[in-house]
């Protein structure tokens, strides 16, 4: 198995509903990823752990996902020099626009890449991470570029939306 380059992180179990999303793009682009459940208020000391020895670990980039208080982002970007990138989980209260909020208003000098709620958010962050791996991986960089041409030639092959 290939050494990990991204770390898929989640507040909770119940996240995974959407953050398998980033798992099967990474699946798909072939970037080595590694998954687990770390909550910024039920396992804060974890949290800070894998954060600091994520890039001592390989991993190049984070993806946080997280709803509600969506902590778990910005927590881990205080504790690493790594990209992170933050997927809003979809509440039931606020529909993640609380989670949205909490992940995109970040103080400055502590940036979290924000991306759309829910299952668009995870796709693109892991097109984002992939796209960041890429910078020092040309398998990457050829199998995102393979991803985005299969993307164009789907539009372009089905030009009637009605079939």
């Amino acid at each position: 198995m290939a050494q990990p380059v991204v770390g898929v992180i989640m507040g909770s179990s119940s996240d995974w509903e959407t953050m398998q999303h980033t798992c099967a793009t990474l699946d798909e682009l072939g970037v080595a990823y590694e998954r687990r459940v770390v909550s910024a208020h039920r396992t804060p000391g974890l949290m800070a752990d894998y954060a600091s020895g994520a890039a001592e670990r390989g991993l190049r980039v984070l993806i946080a996902g997280a709803g509600g208080a969506a902590h778990l982002p910005g927590m881990t970007a205080a504790h690493t020099d790594l990209p992170v990138l933050g997927v809003p989980v979809e509440s039931h209260a606020l529909k993640g626009m609380d989670s949205l909020l909490s992940i995109a208003q970040m103080p400055a000098g502590v940036p979290v890449g924000t991306l759309a709620i829910g299952r668009a958010g995870a796709i693109n962050a892991a097109l984002l991470a992939a796209s960041i791996v890429a910078l020092g991986d040309d398998g990457v960089r050829e199998r995102l570029r393979a991803f985005r041409d299969a993307q164009t030639q789907t539009v372009l092959d089905h030009p009637d939306p009605t079939g």
